[in-house]
């Protein structure tokens, strides 16, 4: 669907209300045009930062079952941490002292937690349950396409001929690194843009040379990373805009230095807040395959691990106070993801093997805060000492795509090749999640005349009492005026709409009472 042509959909409407200029909309129950304004909303406004912590993040010491402690420290002797360091969360949860600027982000009610992530049959294989895991397969099926590029695919058809156009001047989705990964790959081809690394952004933005681009060997791989850089390399327009969004968005929070994951977000800071329309980022963090001296045995809250968790916490703090500041703070939705967690029991070299199930840490204003699942059964382990999976990963998927982007029916069995039990990332007040499927949770709405020359009446009934808010939205889902904000008893409702200096044209009427919400329809003559 061209998205100009918006108004002109007759898909079923979207139960989910989506964030539009800063506001909840959920969708008129059954209205293909309360549809199109939630799925404009989508498109537009709402962005996911992926963190790729790359060789398998050990998820035991980095959320710590403290309800479970003294078999977690006889499990692990040589890399346990010690309880009176381990930072808590709840009382029977901890997370790694080297992340306190996470937990004071839980703290907050920024964080949320999903305990037990894996998949069935995992493949304890890198490179394996890599691809596994980018491209949102069975174990044992093996497809060239990843979710998200299935989903982009889906937003985005026939990219990238047509594009860039005015709808979307601007990348589907962006990676900090050479090569993209295959999360990205939609059907026909990559659906994003690479920049090759943080130099290589600064020399564009800059205006200087594209970087140090050190030549590939005469090889297969070689000549494909070749073309990989040749195809960046002439995508001058995509350069143009991103240089245009980062020129209006410099950098207002101090970020770590020495932190290269804090030097990716620097970057996604700058393309996020500068009015990029960019909808996926994509980041990497490398190291967590800790087989080895992953901790200081003489202290455990130090060492590898603990500086790459250290690295990630502060990278992720200084990001989100940097949007703060930037003015896109509600915009973005992060999330962390690794191939497999370790083994509950340490090794012989103060470090741990591969293993299964891990933590995923989803972070952000619109999050439901706490942790979603309980802690592993340290005692309940399989024969090769491995947790139970709690969450297939592709339920967070599934839920980050329906709850975040408002991706729904079949484009969202489309992304994610079936359907999947979603769990309750995000807050219901910008979620479908908690709603009845059977739509009771919308209003139907009144409004004459209809064109409107002067004066107009909205009409609704309101089941019980509700704080009711009503605003008035252009054509591209801006706010223009918040006509109503008050509290009102159950009952039949009313209020005039006076035109007033309001221009010709088609505009949109959302209304908001408690968890009730409607649109409709304006026009204006």
């Amino acid at each position: 669907m061209k998205r100009r042509d918006f108004l002109k959909a007759t898909a079923p409407a979207l139960a989910a209300p989506l964030i539009l200029s800063g506001f909840p909309v959920r969708a008129l129950a059954r209205s293909p045009i309360g549809d199109s304004i939630a799925r404009l909303a989508a498109e537009t406004d709402r962005v996911l930062v992926l963190i790729q912590l790359q060789g398998g993040n050990d998820g035991i010491n980095t959320i710590v079952p403290l309800d479970q402690f003294s078999v977690y420290a006889a499990a692990r002797p040589q890399v346990a941490l010690a309880q009176s360091k381990v930072l808590k969360l709840t009382d029977a949860t901890g997370i790694h002292p080297a992340m306190k600027e996470l937990q004071g982000m839980y703290n907050d009610g920024m964080m949320n937690v999903v305990q037990g992530v894996t998949y069935p049959n995992p493949n304890l294989s890198h490179f394996r349950s890599t691809d596994v895991w980018m491209s949102a397969v069975d174990y044992n099926q093996y497809l060239n396409t990843g979710w998200l590029g299935r989903y982009l695919s889906s937003e985005y058809p026939n990219y990238p001929e047509g594009y860039p156009n005015a709808t979307m001047p601007d990348p589907p989705a962006i990676q900090i690194g050479a090569v993209m990964a295959l999360a990205l790959q939609g059907p026909a081809q990559s659906m994003g843009l690479a920049i090759n690394d943080p130099t290589t952004f600064y020399n564009l933005v800059n205006g200087t040379s594209k970087g140090p681009f050190a030549d590939p060997p005469d090889t297969r791989p070689g000549n494909e990373l070749k073309y990989l850089r040749q195809i960046e390399a002439e995508s001058q327009v995509y350069s143009t805009a991103i240089k245009k969004a980062a020129d209006k968005a410099p950098n207002k929070a101090t970020y770590p230095s020495g932190n290269s994951l804090a030097d990716q977000l620097k970057i996604v800071a700058r393309l996020v807040a500068g009015g990029l329309k960019t909808r996926v980022y994509m980041v990497t963090l490398g190291g967590f395959d800790t087989h080895s001296a992953q901790v200081d045995t003489a202290d455990t809250s130090t060492g590898t691990h603990a500086t790459l968790l250290g690295r990630l916490s502060t990278a992720v703090k200084a990001f989100y106070d940097d949007l703060a500041l930037l003015g896109a703070r509600d915009r973005v939705l992060t999330m962390s993801f690794s191939e497999f967690g370790r083994r509950v029991q340490s090794n012989a070299s103060a470090g741990t093997d591969h293993g299964t199930a891990a933590p995923m840490l989803v972070v952000g204003t619109q999050v439901n805060p706490g942790i979603i699942g309980k802690n592993p059964d340290l005692k309940s382990l399989d024969s090769g000492g491995n947790l139970a999976m709690q969450h297939d990963f592709r339920q967070v998927y599934a839920s980050v795509l329906a709850q975040w982007f408002g991706v729904q029916g079949a484009e969202l069995q489309t992304s994610m090749l079936r359907d999947f039990t979603q769990v309750p990332i995000i807050k219901q007040s910008s979620t479908s999640v908690g709603d009845d499927a059977n739509g009771s949770s919308a209003l139907s709405l009144a409004l004459a005349p209809n064109p409107v020359s002067s004066t107009a009446r909205l009409s609704f009934e309101l089941p019980e009492p509700a704080d009711v808010v009503v605003r008035l939205l252009d054509l591209d889902g801006r706010t223009c005026r918040e006509l109503l904000n008050t509290r009102s008893d159950a009952g039949s409702q009313s209020m005039s709409f006076h035109r007033e200096s309001l221009p010709t044209g088609t505009y949109f009427l959302d209304v908001r009472a408690g968890r009730r919400h409607a649109v409709v329809k304006m026009m204006v003559e």
